[in-house]
């Protein structure tokens, strides 16, 4: 019988988060920096992930830092090769947290430019993610692959028509690549947070929509950024190693309306 604290710690292990810099993703990597994995962060704006590796590094967490936009393909396959060399030789998990948010604008007067920004990231980068983390794991014959999706992937919501058809592609793409690479130990899940208190969430959450939100959630608020990162480590860890291809929503009950 395995140990379930055990399974749950990542002493070790190397993982990578995206998006890292702020927010939910911030939050993911020092949940599982707490949890003991080596974290390799990656998020477009440096300064923002030397404040997070200073954060972690009076707790004795180990923080690689590897600046760069997940939309660009050759950026996101030399971030994985720098991984690799940097560490054990080994990329153990990953959690694709990097995404553009909403631009809250009716359907009918999205851009071309804002469609394409958002697909960039938040599928496209996804998926570079996948395929290059998931080079290294397949080799390896070992790896977990989270990715961070959203409640609005299966529930339809006003002015978000770029956002919801790309989160809802992510869901897809796991469920895809879960059933391909199942077969060569890598495991890919995703993780479909509801509404948490961020600095780009604060302006929503404080208006009357907000109000409509918190009415909505069983729970009776909104999650805060630290609530998420259970989740990813759950995830990350052998303590979900027969867990793949699934959608783990982490949202205080809004979608069981």
């Amino acid at each position: 019988m395995t140990d379930v604290n055990t399974a749950l710690h990542l002493k070790g292990k190397t993982v990578w988060v995206t998006g890292a810099g702020k927010g939910l993703g911030r939050a993911v990597a020092v949940a599982l920096s707490q949890a003991g994995a080596r974290v390799a962060v990656t998020a477009r704006t440096p300064g923002d992930l030397e404040s997070l590796r200073c954060e972690l590094a009076p707790r004795g967490g180990e923080v690689l830092v590897l600046p760069g936009s997940v939309a660009d393909s050759a950026v996101v396959r030399d971030i994985v090769a720098r991984i690799v060399a940097a560490g054990t030789g080994r990329l153990d998990a990953v959690v694709n947290c990097a995404g553009i948010s909403p631009h809250f604008t009716r359907s009918e007067h999205v851009g071309d430019d804002d469609w394409r920004q958002v697909l960039d990231v938040n599928l496209q980068g996804t998926f570079y993610c996948c395929r290059e983390a998931g080079r290294v794991m397949l080799e390896q014959s070992y790896g977990s692959i989270v990715n961070v999706s959203s409640v609005h992937a299966s529930r339809g919501f006003e002015r978000i028509a770029a956002y919801a058809a790309g989160k809802g592609g992510v869901e897809a793409l796991t469920r895809a690549l879960a059933v391909e690479w199942a077969d060569r130990g890598v495991r890919v899940n995703s993780l479909a947070p509801g509404y948490f208190r961020t600095d780009l969430s604060a302006g929503l959450l404080d208006s009357r929509r907000g109000e409509g939100i918190v009415r909505r959630t069983p729970l009776g608020r909104v999650g805060e950024a630290d609530e998420l990162g259970g989740a990813a480590v759950f995830l990350a860890s052998d303590a979900s190693r027969f867990v793949t291809g699934t959608t783990l929503t982490v949202d205080g009950g809004w979608t069981a309306w």
